[in-house]
């Protein structure tokens, strides 16, 4: 059983030692909290029940505490991917709910597994996810000031490898901040969250860039075609470098390799493979 998360980049928000500590201890206890949760269900449940978590931490942007956009409105992105039956499910530019990767969750039981903005809310409201604010204070005095115009680089996401050796991916983000309204990032596509039954990546980043370079589902397929996670990750961030891509990844290999990079310093990030690792 092997856990990673990550927590976008340590630049979002203040960069202070205080902010730094606190997202150290959240991390650390929430993939703590996962892999204790991954030792009696599923990898599929244990990436939806931790990215909830992170969903549900105002430190992070995803959830709570989302970036607001340029007309003052908070649109979420989350997306899941099954590796053991590979299906994949997604809502985009969803308004006015808690916890997107829930409603994702839902989905994938469904024909259609991806749907934007407000036949999203709709759905979710048909399936008893009722209204919630995602703004806080801090993202509302930011928005105003117009603080964080240019450096918003935040996504939370998890890679879970179960007891059966199943693997699933989920990633959720509140946006960069100030975009244009409505903008599609990775998050809710295989770019930004792929799995298979031979690896599972998670992305954070610049979504376009990630996007651009097809980064998630490049990555699993280059594993499922022989490369070691380590090796798909470095020649698929080499070739970011065309464009000088500004991207992080967390994954896990059915081998039991569990990895995590980033282009540009530094992701934020915790793992639970034997002990728990967190990122200094």
């Amino acid at each position: 059983m092997k856990l990673i998360i990550h927590g976008g980049f340590f630049s979002e928000s203040s960069t202070n030692q205080e902010t730094k500590k606190a997202k150290q201890d959240a991390l650390s206890s929430i993939v703590t909290l996962g892999h204790e949760y991954l030792k009696t269900h599923t990898a599929l449940e244990t990436v939806v029940y931790t990215v909830a978590l992170l969903e549900d931490n105002e430190l992070f942007n995803a959830g709570i505490g989302s970036q607001i956009q340029s007309d003052g409105k908070v649109r979420l992105n989350a997306a899941l991917m099954d590796g053991k039956t590979e299906k994949f499910s997604g809502v985009i530019n969803i308004e006015d709910v808690k916890n997107p990767i829930q409603i994702a969750q839902n989905l994938l039981t469904y024909d259609d597994r991806v749907l934007s903005s407000d036949g999203a809310q709709q759905f979710a409201r048909a399936n008893g996810f009722e209204y919630f604010n995602p703004i806080t204070p801090q993202r509302q005095s930011e928005y105003e000031a117009k603080l964080n115009q240019k450096n918003n680089k935040g996504t939370v996401g998890c890679v879970a490898l179960d007891v059966n050796g199943n693997l699933a991916a989920a990633t959720s983000t509140g946006g960069k901040g100030f975009e244009i309204p409505c903008r599609v990032s990775d998050s809710a596509t295989v770019a930004g969250n792929y799995a298979n039954q031979h690896a599972g990546i998670s992305c954070t980043g610049v979504g376009e860039d990630i996007v651009s370079g097809a980064l998630a589902a490049k990555i699993v397929t280059r594993v499922t075609d022989g490369f070691s996670l380590k090796e798909a990750s470095a020649k698929s961030f080499a070739e970011l470098k065309a464009f000088d891509g500004f991207a992080g990844v967390v994954g896990i290999s059915a081998a039991g390799e569990v990895y995590h990079c980033d282009s540009h310093p530094y992701m934020v990030w915790a793992s639970f493979d034997v002990n728990l690792q967190v990122f200094s």
